[in-house]
């Protein structure tokens, strides 16, 4: 039976399997608030919004009970409300409140309400009295658009991330390893599903692996950049169709001792892929990431065309996405079949 598999670096859909433990310096997180509210999930966004919300008209709502208190105005509102007949407008035998109409801090909150949400007031208005009681009607409109601003920033932000476009590119379930133009080669399939396109899209590959130095240092993930090939040359694509992407097996890489026969041993082996570029829509640079394992490469297969010509244009099936047929190749690594190429 096989060893048991190990944990992957990167999931297949993009996540990365990393757990941060032990942060001691948790206060820098508070020093980018804005990030770490974009970061949080919905639920927590949601529940720190509504009880800023709270908090804030709670807080008003008792300055405004204090200056109300302050300056006499619920023992002349309870007078009032005794006697209607004793004045008008709020006002009881020519008094004149800071804020007409508040008799209770009920009456304070839901004025709190008010100035925060719309300056349109009903029976309850700040008056020339107090200037304080302008004062705080200021502030409190400033607070109350700051919270908003905050709010529809971060909820743009999280509704617009790179990582929902990144959602519509595919890779193939599994790569393959097959012959192209002689030589040993690692390909893999990427799509686009959208008809908006990914503007400078670049892909690279990376292999990770634990490795040891010379000095005995264990690197458990060490990463190794690799050359990626596509059919335009160089690492940037043209993304309108789904390409074959591959790298060729060659002495620079860390595929060249690897054979069909001690493939699925290497526990150890990941190969990263990564799809980067701008959402032509949003102008936002978006990543597309996935992982590879050695059980999930082919020896001997290639990848089935899905791209045909119909009624003047291109159509694409993508029920073969992923689809694999397979072609005759050597059962040697990419040493032995250079070496057997150089002995004839």
């Amino acid at each position: 039976r096989a060893r048991e598999r190990r944990a992957r670096f990167v999931g297949k859909n993009g996540a990365c399997n990393v757990a941060h433990k032990n942060i001691r310096e948790q206060g820098r997180f508070l020093q980018d608030v804005f990030t770490t509210l974009v970061d949080l999930k919905w639920p927590h966004t949601l529940l720190i919004f509504t009880m800023s919300f709270l908090c804030s008209w709670l807080l008003f709502g008792m300055v405004w009970w204090l200056i109300a208190f302050a300056h006499g105005d619920l023992d002349h509102s309870t007078r009032l409300q005794r006697d209607p007949g004793e004045g008008a407008a709020g006002t009881a035998a020519g008094f004149v409140p800071c804020v007409t109409s508040i008799h209770s801090f009920t009456s304070a909150f839901l004025f709190s309400i008010e100035v925060q949400v719309t300056i349109g007031f009903g029976g309850r208005m700040v008056t020339e009295e107090c200037p304080a009681a302008i004062l705080v009607l200021i502030v409190q409109n400033i607070v109350g658009l700051v919270i908003n601003a905050i709010m529809l920033g971060c909820i743009f932000m999280k509704t617009s991330q790179a990582h929902r476009r990144a959602e519509t590119l595919i890779f193939s379930k599994h790569a393959v390893i097959a012959l192209r133009e002689g030589k040993l080669c690692f390909m893999l399939r990427v799509g686009d599903l959208r008809k908006s396109m990914i503007i400078s899209a670049t892909i690279r590959m990376q292999v990770v692996k634990k490795t040891a130095s010379l000095e005995g240092e264990v690197v458990p993930l060490n990463q190794i950049d690799i050359q990626m090939e596509n059919p335009v040359g160089g690492n940037s694509i043209f993304l309108v169709s789904p390409l074959i992407i591959y790298h060729v097996i060659d002495k620079n890489s860390p595929l060249y001792d690897i054979s069909p026969l001690n493939l699925h041993h290497h526990e150890d082996l990941e190969i990263i892929v990564i799809l980067e570029g701008v959402v032509e829509t949003t102008g936002i640079t978006t990543q597309a990431r996935t992982s590879y394992l050695a059980d999930e490469i082919l020896w001997g297969q290639r990848f089935v065309p899905i791209v045909a010509e119909e009624d003047g244009r291109y159509s694409v099936d993508y029920s073969k996405f992923g689809n694999t047929v397979k072609v005759p190749t050597p059962s040697c690594t990419a040493r032995q079949l250079e070496e057997d190429k150089s002995i004839m």
